[in-house]
C-alpha cells in the first residue's frame, strides 16, 4: 500500500500517467508470483545463497539466471572467474573514481549523481547487476580503516550525498547496494563485535541516510553488516531488518549479505537476509555452497517443518523484484566504460573534493617562482598497483595519473621540476636517512618545496605492517605519519620555508610541528585516477580549491568522542557506544572541545560576504515549510565556489540536543563580484529529534537558532525563530 500511495504521489506531481506505472509494477507481481509457483523448494533455496563468489543462484529451467554482483564503492572492482582468484585480462580496466570521502568533500548533490551513473554505466558494460555501494557508515573514529570508502561524520550530509549517487547508478539499470546495515564502524573484529549503541543514537545518526536511501532514492538492494547490534547480528535481525527497514521505511528490495556476515539458519531464514553471500567455505578451491547457512540446511528445515516456506516464498520475491528492475529478464540497454566523459568526471570530483585546509599566501604557486621541488613518496605512487589495494575497494584502473605527472603535465612549460622520493615505504616505518639528505638538498636550492605524502591505499604484503595503511579488514593503530614523514617535513622547512604539504588519506594525521611549518596544507583523500591532475590544477590556480572537510580534524584520535567517551574498538566482544548522538562536531561543539580544523571547514584563493538572513516570519507552527534566503557575494579575485552551511540549535529541550546539527547547505558558483541569493526551507525534520520514551519523532514548541556559515565554527549569519 505504501509503494502504491509514493507511486501516485509522484505521479500527480510529475503529470505522469500512473495507471501505466501501476500496469507495470501488477504485471511484474503477476510474473513473479507465477515463477515462485512453478519452482520446487529446492529451486528456491538455490536462489538464497552464493553460486560463487560473486553470483547467487539462479534457475535455469525457467530462465533465472544467476545475480552478477561486483564491488565496489568507487569503481567496478577487476573479474573475477568463480573463485577468488582474479582473471588477467585486458578487458577489465575501469574507471578509477575519486573515494566516498573525497565525494562528500565536494557537497556537491550534482557531482553525485553523475559519479552514480558513471559508476553505473560501467558496470552495465561489465554485465554487473548489483554494485556494492555506496559505503554510508558513519565516520566514528578516524582510526577506522575503511573510512576513506564512506562519507562523513554528519547523517544529513551522508544522506544528500548518496541519493543522487543511488539513482545514477540505477538508471543504468544497475541495482545499488548501500551498506553496511548498520553500526559497521570499525574493521577491528567486524565479524563478531557487538555494537551496544542506544536508539536515539541509531535513529538519530546511523540509520538516516539508510532511511533517504529507500525513501528517497528508491533503493534496490541493501547490504547487511558484519556485526552485531545490541546483541543481535544484523544479518538476522527481526528489529534492523524487518520492523525499520520494511515497515517502516517501506523497502521492498533484495536484502543481501556481507561475505560471510550470516550466522544461522532458522533465525535468518524468518527474518534475515533474502542472499547470503560468502563465508570462509567460498575462500577456497572448490568451494562447496552447499553448506551455506541458507543452503542445505534450509532445505532441510523447510522440510522438517521448522521453517514456514512461505519465509522463503517471501525472500525469493525480493530477489525476483530485483531481478525485475535491473532487466534480467529482458534486454539491458548496453552502456559504456573508459570514456572521456568518465575520466572528466574523476578529473571534476577530485577537483572540487580536495580540501585545502591552510593558506599562508604561498598558493596559487606564482610565476615568480621558477624551481618546484615535488619531494614524497605518495608524488609517484599508484594507489591502485597494489596486491591488495583497500580490500573490497580494489579497482583495476585504466590509468593513474601521480602527482609528479600531474605536476610535470601542467607546469613543465612554466617551471623546473625536480623530484626526491624522500621516504620509502618499507615495514620498519623508519626514516631512511640517506633520503632524507637528498630531499634536503633538493629543497635549499629551490623557490618552492611541495611535499607529497600521508596515508597509502593499498599494501604489499612483503613490506606492510598491520594497522599502517587505509584498507578493509584492518583499522589504524594512530593518526601519526609513516615513515617519519613528520620530521622530514620539519627539516624540508627548516632548509625552504616555503613548503606546501600535500597529505593523501581517508582521515587526518596527527597534527604538530610538521603541520605548522608547512605555509600550506591540501588534503587529497584518495583523488582517482586524474587525482594527479587535479593536485596541480589546485597549486597553479588553474582550479580554485572549493572542497570542504566532512568530518572535523581534531589534533589525534584521543580527542573524538568515539574515544573520549564511548569506546574504540571497544574490548573482545562488545563496542558501548557512550557517546550516544555525540558524534564529531556535535560533540566538539557541544563540550567545547578544540579542534584543528573544524566540520565543514576548506578555504577558497578568493573571499565570499554573507548578507543578512532574509525570513519572512520568525513564528511558525509544526507542520509549516521555513523558508529564508541569504545573499552571497564573491569579493575577491577569483571565480569560486562557496559552500553555504545551514544548521539547527535547539534553544531548550526536554532532552539534550547538540549545540548544532547541520539541516541544509548549497554549494553556489559565482564569479569574481558576482552575487547571488540562496533560498533555503526547512520541514518540521530540521528541528525534530527521536524521543526513546514514546519512540516519535518530535519537535518541541520554543526558540530555534538558524545559522548560517561556512563551516561549524564559521558562522556568518543567524536568526531566530518561534515554533509553536
Amino acid at each position: 500500500m505504501r509503494k502504491a500511495i509514493l507511486i501516485i504521489a509522484v505521479a500527480i506531481i510529475y503529470q505522469i500517467n500512473y495507471s501505466n506505472i501501476f500496469a507495470q509494477e501488477i504485471s511484474m507481481q503477476e510474473k513473479i508470483e507465477s515463477l515462485i509457483k512453478k519452482m520446487t523448494l529446492e529451486e528456491k533455496i538455490g536462489m538464497l545463497h552464493a553460486s560463487s563468489s560473486f553470483t547467487s543462484g539462479g534457475v535455469e529451467r525457467l530462465g533465472v539466471t544467476e545475480l552478477i554482483m561486483s564491488d565496489g564503492p568507487h569503481g567496478v572492482r577487476r573479474e573475477h572467474g568463480r573463485d577468488w582468484e582474479a582473471d588477467e585480462t585486458d578487458e577489465d580496466f575501469a574507471t578509477y573514481l575519486p573515494t566516498g570521502i573525497t565525494l562528500a568533500s565536494t557537497w556537491n548533490r550534482e557531482l553525485g549523481y553523475v559519479y552514480g551513473t558513471v559508476l553505473g554505466s560501467e558496470a552495465n558494460a561489465r554485465n554487473k547487476d548489483v554494485i556494492l555501494g555506496p559505503g554510508v557508515n558513519i565516520i566514528r573514529s578516524p582510526l577506522n580503516g575503511r573510512n576513506f570508502e564512506y562519507m562523513s561524520e554528519d547523517p544529513y550530509l551522508t544522506a544528500e550525498m548518496s541519493i543522487g549517487y543511488i539513482k545514477g547508478v540505477q538508471e543504468q539499470e544497475v541495482a545499488a547496494c548501500i551498506k553496511h546495515y548498520v553500526a559497521n564502524n570499525q574493521e577491528t573484529l567486524r565479524g563478531s563485535i557487538d555494537a551496544v549503541v542506544s536508539e536515539r543514537a541509531l535513529r538519530e545518526i546511523y540509520l538516516p541516510a539508510f532511511k533517504a536511501a529507500v525513501e528517497r532514492a528508491d533503493v534496490w538492494s541493501i547490504m547487511t553488516a558484519y556485526n552485531k547490534v545490541n546483541g543481535i547480528f544484523c544479518s538476522e535481525s527481526d528489529f534492523l531488518l524487518n520492523q525499520i527497514l520494511k515497515q517502516e521505511y517501506g523497502f521492498d528490495g533484495a536484502l543481501i549479505s556481507d561475505w560471510g556476515a550470516v550466522h544461522s539458519t532458522k533465525e535468518t531464514l524468518m527474518h534475515g537476509v533474502d542472499i547470503e553471500m560468502g563465508t570462509e567455505l567460498n575462500m577456497l578451491p572448490n568451494a562447496d555452497y552447499t553448506k551455506f547457512f541458507l543452503a542445505d540446511s534450509a532445505y532441510e528445515a523447510v522440510k522438517k517443518g521448522e521453517v514456514d516456506e512461505k519465509f522463503v516464498d517471501e525472500k525469493i520475491r525480493s530477489i525476483l523484484r530485483l531481478m525485475f528492475r535491473v532487466k534480467k529478464f529482458d534486454e539491458r540497454v548496453k552502456r559504456e566504460m573508459n570514456t572521456p566523459e568518465h575520466q572528466a568526471l574523476a578529473l571534476k570530483v577530485a577537483e572540487e573534493g580536495i580540501v585545502l585546509l591552510k593558506n599562508e599566501n604561498i598558493l596559487p604557486i606564482q610565476k615568480k617562482v621558477k624551481k618546484i621541488a615535488v619531494i614524497g613518496n605518495n608524488a609517484i605512487r599508484k594507489h591502485t598497483q597494489y596486491s591488495i589495494q583497500g580490500g573490497s575497494s580494489q579497482v583495476k584502473a585504466l590509468y593513474e595519473k601521480t602527482p609528479l605527472e600531474g605536476i610535470q603535465n601542467v607546469a613543465g612549460k612554466d617551471y623546473e621540476i625536480s623530484f626526491a622520493t624522500g621516504y620509502l615505504t618499507t615495514r620498519e616505518n623508519k626514516a631512511d636517512e640517506k633520503l632524507v639528505a637528498e630531499a634536503v638538498a633538493l629543497a635549499k636550492e629551490s623557490d618552492l618545496v611541495v611535499f607529497v605524502g600521508g596515508w597509502v591505499h593499498g599494501y604489499d604484503d612483503s613490506n606492510w605492517g598491520e594497522g599502517t595503511f587505509d584498507a578493509e579488514s584492518l583499522d589504524k593503530l594512530n593518526l601519526d605519519l609513516l615513515f617519519e614523514q613528520d620530521k622530514l617535513i620539519e627539516k624540508l622547512a627548516e632548509a625552504n620555508p616555503n613548503i606546501v604539504s600535500v597529505i593523501f588519506g581517508g582521515s587526518s594525521a596527527k597534527f604538530g610541528k610538521w603541520s605548522d611549518v608547512s605555509k600550506a596544507l591540501l588534503h587529497v583523500w584518495y583523488p582517482g585516477m586524474e587525482g594527479g591532475t587535479a593536485i596541480a590544477n589546485i597549486l597553479l590556480g588553474i582550479v580554485n580549491p572549493s572542497g570542504k572537510l566532512p568530518v572535523s580534524f581534531a589534533k589525534d584520535y584521543l580527542d573524538y568522542p568515539s574515544h573520549v567517551l564511548g569506546e574504540y574498538p571497544g574490548n573482545e566482544t562488545t563496542v558501548n557506544y557512550n557517546e550516544d548522538i555525540f558524534v564529531g562536531y556535535r560533540y566538539f561543539d557541544t563540550f567545547d572541545k578544540l579542534v584543528v580544523y573544524p566540520f565543514g571547514h576548506g578555504l577558497s584563493y578568493t573571499k565570499f560576504d554573507y548578507g543578512k538572513i532574509n525570513i519572512p516570519s520568525i513564528d511558525y507552527s509544526k507542520s509549516d515549510k521555513i523558508k529564508f534566503s541569504i545573499n552571497i557575494t564573491n569579493s575577491g579575485e577569483f571565480n569560486g565556489a562557496e559552500i553555504v552551511q545551514v544548521y539547527v540549535s535547539d534553544k531548550e529541550s526536554s532532552l539534550r540536543r547538540p549545540e548544532k546539527e547541520l539541516k541544509s547547505f548549497e554549494k553556489i558558483f559565482l564569479n569574481k563580484g558576482e552575487t547571488k541569493t540562496v533560498e533555503f526551507q526547512l520541514n518540521k525534520d530540521a528541528f525534530s529529534f527521536y524521543d526513546p520514551e514514546t519512540k516519535k519523532w518530535i519537535v518541541e514548541p520554543g526558540e530555534f537558532e538558524i545559522l548560517v556559515g561556512a563551516s561549524a565554527l564559521d558562522i556568518k549569519q543567524t536568526t531566530f525563530i518561534t515554533i509553536n
